[in-house]
């Protein structure tokens, strides 16, 4: 029996973090606009555990900022908070943030030493030229070294990656997911650039310097670098940024590919371009699916069943726990 994975999010955002990404304002991104104290914290801790299932896999989660940047006090600080959780067998893992310039043979003794057992670093590309544009103050190289040492010290690395960047492209984006694979990443997360609101990018945006891309082509670009991590067996843990209320309401927004349900319109797509080359002189066809990939084949607001009634009278779904999540099967009836 598997279990479901939760994760228990502490934000911190900006903090010590020495550049402004020209897209960044993780305020506004996560929704959370003040870093938490240590009873805070143990609030957080203790609300999601009183939610959660009590035979889920816990993890908690550092986020949005450069934890290992912080001073050495704060880091144990907030990492002591959590030992006892993991001493009882209430939360199982640690994970963290960070950026790949800050990891070093000091910072992940200490991270060992405190149990963290995934580094999730802001790759963002592994272009040089789009993360020079972007101003990220890293090299591509800046990331294999850290991606190496952090698996020399057995601990599960995630590699996070941007797409439509400044200076990128679609055979960029491809080129970063693969050698994000040859990194080693266990994990990844893609995130389509966003214009918010008093950052970089909005002037360069308002300039006319920069242009986001299409909502269409951050699906396409999106779908083409999960179907390689999918190959891969590498674990997409998100699509699309986290929809705070600022992204929500638009108040933060000021322009590019944000949509609350971007996963599902980008694995919708995958699975239309799987079922758009099916021809039979049938009236009727029956898809089996894994159930966990039955709402992305039916598609989006059913844009895929919609798609293979203009081919067929009748078009039904089924599912079959024993299919792989990429698999299908095809039934035709007259």
């Amino acid at each position: 029996m598997t279990h479901k994975n939760y994760t228990i999010p502490i934000f911190i955002p900006e903090l010590a973090c020495p550049f402004q990404c020209l897209y960044c304002d993780q305020r506004k991104i996560s929704g959370k606009s003040s870093i938490p104290n240590e009873d805070e914290v143990t609030q957080i801790i203790l609300a999601h555990l009183n939610t959660i299932p009590k035979q889920a896999h816990i993890e908690l989660g550092f986020f949005g900022g450069n934890f290992t940047g912080i001073d050495k006090t704060e880091q144990e600080k907030y990492l002591k908070l959590v030992q006892p959780y993991l001493d009882s067998g209430a939360i199982q893992n640690i994970r963290c943030s960070t950026r790949p310039d800050y990891i070093n043979h000091e910072v992940l003794q200490l991270l060992k030493k405190y149990r963290v057992g995934t580094i999730e670093l802001g790759a963002q590309s592994m272009d040089d030229e789009v993360l020079k544009k972007s101003k990220r103050g890293h090299t591509v190289a800046d990331t294999l070294n850290a991606a190496k040492l952090i698996r020399e010290y057995e601990i599960n690395l995630g590699l996070q990656m941007m797409i439509g960047l400044p200076g990128d492209t679609k055979q960029k984006a491809i080129l970063t997911a693969r050698k994000i694979i040859e990194a080693g990443a266990d994990n990844t997360r893609i995130y389509p650039t966003l214009v918010i609101k008093n950052t970089k990018l909005e002037e360069m945006y308002h300039q006319g310097r920069y242009q986001p891309l299409t909502m269409e082509k951050a699906v396409d670009w999106t779908a083409a670098v999960y179907k390689i991590f999918e190959q891969s067996e590498v674990k997409v843990l998100r699509i699309g940024l986290h929809p705070s209320e600022g992204l929500l309401d638009g108040s933060d927004l000021v322009a590019g590919p944000f949509h609350p349900s971007f996963r599902e319109l980008v694995l919708t797509e995958i699975w239309r371009k799987k079922l758009s080359d099916i021809k039979s002189d049938s009236d009727s066809i029956t898809i089996t699916v894994n159930p966990k990939e039955l709402n992305y084949a039916v598609g989006y607001y059913a844009s895929n069943k919609k798609m293979l009634s203009k081919k067929f009278k009748s078009v039904k779904f089924g599912i079959n726990n024993n299919l792989a999540n990429s698999d299908y099967e095809l039934d035709y009836h007259r």
